[in-house]
């Protein structure tokens, strides 16, 4: 019988390859969108709920990745809105369609910002909710999801609804229904591979927007480590030209 663990690094290699061989078109379509607002002055603006919040952060403020990022989740309504905690403690909230309209405010979304949201099960109520709100304010919308879960599903939002039936272009993790991979005596699954999946497409996603602005002759804003020699003063540098754009700067 094989260790649990190579039956996992199996799985994950069928995620990563299913990334590979079928979602390219897809990540350039988007990279494309991304390079396209960027390149107008645009933020790109990454929301998720639950552990797609972790998809968000692979896509704003990270090393390696675009000055002209920020990350909107559900506890922005306490930590910029002055909400009490207890808008947060009901671990089901990611399912209320309203919370999603109080974390749009909150951000100093411009008509040019380009968003992705992440959600491996594209149903929840506040996912949905932003995903519509986006749209109807014009702006273009990158899902990241699991196909294979999200299409088994029953929308928890009013409209019936599922994130992929609202995006510009859908990137599909290649996680399974339920996203874990190892059965277990007993029925329960173990382990997880959305995140891989997820944190894979995102991060092409900015590789290929970087090649597509330096082949529009736009030097791209990449944030380096503030863990190495010098990351702190060419970080501040870049966050300088986004004051009142992205709130990791000061007004």
């Amino acid at each position: 019988m094989n260790p649990l663990r190579t039956t996992f690094l199996s799985a994950v290699r069928s995620v990563t390859d299913h990334v590979e061989t079928t979602q390219m078109n897809a990540v350039g379509t988007a990279a494309e969108l991304v390079a396209d607002s960027l390149a107008a002055g645009g933020v790109l603006r990454a929301f998720g709920t639950g552990h797609s919040e972790a998809v968000a952060m692979e896509l704003a403020g990270r090393a390696g990745g675009f000055i002209s990022s920020e990350k909107l989740a559900l506890r922005d309504v306490v930590i910029y809105g002055g909400e009490p905690v207890d808008v947060l403690m009901d671990l089901k909230a990611e399912r209320d369609p309203l919370l999603a309209h109080r974390v749009y405010a909150l951000s100093p979304v411009a008509a040019e910002d380009i968003f992705v949201i992440a959600s491996n099960s594209g149903g929840n109520g506040s996912v949905v909710e932003m995903a519509a709100l986006v749209k109807a304010k014009g702006h273009r919308l990158i899902a990241i999801t699991s196909m294979a879960h999200t299409s088994r599903i029953t929308s928890r939002h009013p409209s019936g609804k599922r994130l992929f039936e609202l995006a510009d272009v859908v990137l599909d993790n290649g996680a399974p229904y339920g996203d874990a991979v190892l059965e277990l005596p007993g029925g329960a699954s173990a382990c997880g591979v959305s995140s891989i999946g997820s944190a894979l497409l995102a991060q092409l996603v900015v590789a290929e927007t970087i090649e597509r602005l330096i082949a529009r002759g736009i030097e791209p804003p990449i944030y380096l480590s503030a863990n190495i020699a010098e990351g702190d003063k060419h970080n501040d540098a870049l966050e300088a030209k986004y004051v009142g754009r992205i709130r990791r700067t000061a007004a």
